[in-house]
Protein backbone atom coordinates (compact mmCIF):
# COMPACT_ATOMS: atom_id res chain seq x y z
CA UNK A 1 0.00 0.00 0.00
CA UNK A 2 2.95 2.32 1.16
CA UNK A 3 4.15 2.51 -3.06
CA UNK A 4 0.11 3.37 -3.90
CA UNK A 5 0.24 6.29 -1.05
CA UNK A 6 3.41 7.76 -2.15
CA UNK A 7 2.34 7.62 -5.82
CA UNK A 8 -1.08 9.58 -5.04
CA UNK A 9 0.56 12.07 -2.97
CA UNK A 10 -0.42 11.00 0.40
CA UNK A 11 1.72 13.21 3.08
CA UNK A 12 3.63 10.72 5.11
CA UNK A 13 2.38 12.42 8.60
CA UNK A 14 -1.41 11.97 7.35
CA UNK A 15 -0.98 8.25 6.16
CA UNK A 16 -3.48 6.13 7.72
CA UNK A 17 -4.55 2.59 7.24
CA UNK A 18 -7.81 3.22 3.60
CA UNK A 19 -6.80 5.44 0.99
CA UNK A 20 -9.42 5.78 -1.58
CA UNK A 21 -10.00 8.13 -4.09
CA UNK A 22 -13.44 9.37 -4.36
CA UNK A 23 -14.55 11.84 -7.60
CA UNK A 24 -10.65 13.55 -7.97
CA UNK A 25 -10.08 13.56 -4.34
CA UNK A 26 -8.04 11.61 -1.98
CA UNK A 27 -9.36 10.19 0.84
CA UNK A 28 -7.14 9.01 3.93
CA UNK A 29 -7.92 7.10 6.79
CA UNK A 30 -11.44 6.71 8.95
CA UNK A 31 -13.06 10.50 6.95
CA UNK A 32 -16.48 10.40 8.10
CA UNK A 33 -19.20 10.07 5.18
CA UNK A 34 -20.09 13.07 6.53
CA UNK A 35 -17.35 15.46 5.71
CA UNK A 36 -16.82 13.76 2.11
CA UNK A 37 -20.01 14.48 1.85
CA UNK A 38 -19.20 18.37 2.41
CA UNK A 39 -15.89 18.39 0.59
CA UNK A 40 -17.99 16.82 -2.52
CA UNK A 41 -20.42 19.84 -2.62
CA UNK A 42 -17.65 22.81 -1.60
CA UNK A 43 -15.45 21.50 -3.67
CA UNK A 44 -12.27 23.06 -2.48
CA UNK A 45 -8.84 22.97 -4.21
CA UNK A 46 -7.17 20.69 -2.57
CA UNK A 47 -5.82 17.16 -2.75
CA UNK A 48 -7.90 15.36 0.02
CA UNK A 49 -8.69 14.59 3.54
CA UNK A 50 -7.07 12.82 5.73
CA UNK A 51 -7.84 11.38 9.52
CA UNK A 52 -4.07 10.25 10.45
CA UNK A 53 -4.00 7.13 12.85
CA UNK A 54 -7.24 5.28 13.78
CA UNK A 55 -8.74 7.13 16.25
CA UNK A 56 -11.09 5.47 18.62
CA UNK A 57 -15.20 6.19 17.57
CA UNK A 58 -13.84 7.20 14.23
CA UNK A 59 -15.82 5.26 11.73
CA UNK A 60 -14.73 1.97 11.62
CA UNK A 61 -13.29 2.25 14.79
CA UNK A 62 -16.05 1.81 17.43
CA UNK A 63 -16.03 0.63 21.19
CA UNK A 64 -18.76 1.33 23.14
CA UNK A 65 -19.74 4.26 24.26
CA UNK A 66 -15.64 5.46 24.09
CA UNK A 67 -14.91 7.82 21.26
CA UNK A 68 -11.79 9.97 21.22
CA UNK A 69 -11.76 13.74 20.08
CA UNK A 70 -9.84 13.74 16.22
CA UNK A 71 -9.66 16.19 13.50
CA UNK A 72 -10.43 15.77 10.10
CA UNK A 73 -7.45 17.67 7.96
CA UNK A 74 -7.87 18.98 4.45
CA UNK A 75 -4.34 18.57 2.39
CA UNK A 76 -3.16 19.99 -1.01
CA UNK A 77 0.10 20.35 -2.39
CA UNK A 78 0.96 24.13 -2.39
CA UNK A 79 -1.23 24.93 0.89
CA UNK A 80 -0.52 24.22 4.88
CA UNK A 81 -2.95 21.60 5.86
CA UNK A 82 -5.90 23.02 7.47
CA UNK A 83 -8.28 21.20 9.69
CA UNK A 84 -12.13 20.65 8.26
CA UNK A 85 -13.97 19.30 10.53
CA UNK A 86 -13.62 17.81 14.20
CA UNK A 87 -14.94 14.84 16.11
CA UNK A 88 -15.52 13.91 19.32
CA UNK A 89 -16.07 15.50 22.27
CA UNK A 90 -15.31 18.89 23.04
CA UNK A 91 -12.02 19.97 24.73
CA UNK A 92 -11.83 21.06 28.24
Amino acid sequence: MNPLKTRLGVPADLASCHTALVHGYLIEGHVPAEDIRRLLAERPKAKGLAVPGMPIGSPGMEQGDRVDRYEVVLFSDDAPASVFATHGPAAP
